[in-house]
């Protein structure tokens, strides 16, 4: 493992990995036990897209971990003015020991990667955000005590997030059914590649448009925004299209009794998720953003530090 660009990338045994690393160095932060693998390192985190949850769980990670946090905005550094990635990832190479970016193109991630001499992070970019999935993949696990044979249901946008839903359950050997309406669906590739995975697993993913479908019989419920940064233009039409594709009680009475209800924030109360799930007894939305910042301290230290 040297960069985290993809789940895909990743081997079933990395997966597995960072969630065993990720439970440990929860419960060690937990207890009050310093973990300081990373004294002395330091993590480039470049923002081209803004975030609260990126920001403050790299950073006090970071801190955590004994390393220093570096905050470089698009309006910081010479890569939003137009210097090459080339030339950014050869300097920052020089200079600290990691990059993490929340960015736009998938492409950009990957070539900052293939240029510079450390490990990158993907924060997010409009394709993929792996980070947020292995939190919720903690977070499943420390509901369900298991991965391998749960569903996970996603109902929405076949967007970032969908995604990587796709290739962390496929790594995992959890079932996956995604719904969207028509003409938002998940990128074909992407699909084939985690059923890819899937077969190595022997997990099934399930790609519909009807939310009943992918609902019924589910341990988890997933969704996101109908609107994502940079989609504002198509709000109105967005949401009503997306309006069957709601999480309400109608919809999770689908799932399992126990299933829980998971979201990567922010959320639109009363868009793609009513105030009383959101807020209900099914809801892990709180947990599921706390391990954000114990799955990426899992990433750093393996990326950065010697821990394995």
């Amino acid at each position: 493992m040297q960069h985290l660009l993809s789940l895909h990338d990743l081997t079933v045994e990395e997966v597995k990995n960072l969630l065993l690393l990720a439970k440990k160095l929860k419960s060690e932060q937990k207890k009050g036990l310093a973990h300081p693998l990373l004294k002395g390192k330091t993590l480039g985190m470049i923002f081209s897209k803004s975030s609260t949850r990126t920001r403050v769980s790299f950073e006090v990670g970071m801190v955590q971990l004994g390393g220093h946090p570096l905050f470089l905005s698009s309006n910081d550094i010479q890569l939003g003015r137009g210097e090459t990635i080339y030339d950014t990832a050869k300097v920052l190479s020089r200079y600290i020991d990691g990059i993490m970016i929340r960015t736009f193109k998938q492409s950009d991630i990957e070539d900052l990667a293939t240029y510079g001499s450390i490990p990158v992070i993907n924060g997010l970019t409009d394709l993929l955000h792996p980070c947020q999935i292995l939190a919720d993949l903690l977070t499943v696990h420390e509901y369900k005590s298991k991965l391998e044979g749960l569903k996970m249901a996603y109902v929405g946008d076949g967007n970032n997030i969908a995604h990587s839903l796709l290739y962390g359950c496929a790594k995992v050997g959890m079932d996956i059914a995604v719904a969207t309406p028509k003409g938002y669906g998940c990128d074909a590739e992407i699909i084939e590649k985690a059923k890819d995975d899937a077969r190595l697993t022997g997990c099934s993913i399930t790609i519909t448009d009807d939310p009943v479908e992918a609902v019924k019989g589910a341990d988890a419920v997933y969704t996101d925004t109908w609107v994502s940064m940079g989609q504002e233009k198509e709000k109105e039409e967005r949401v009503k299209m997306f309006k069957p594709y709601q999480v309400n009680k109608e919809l999770l009475a689908f799932a399992k009794q126990d299933a829980i209800f998971l979201h990567c924030l922010p959320a639109y109360r009363g868009f793609e998720v009513t105030e009383d799930i959101i807020d209900g007894p099914q809801s892990a939305i709180f947990d599921e953003a706390e391990n954000r910042l114990h799955a990426q301290k899992a990433v750093m230290a393996q990326l950065l530090g010697s821990q394995k």
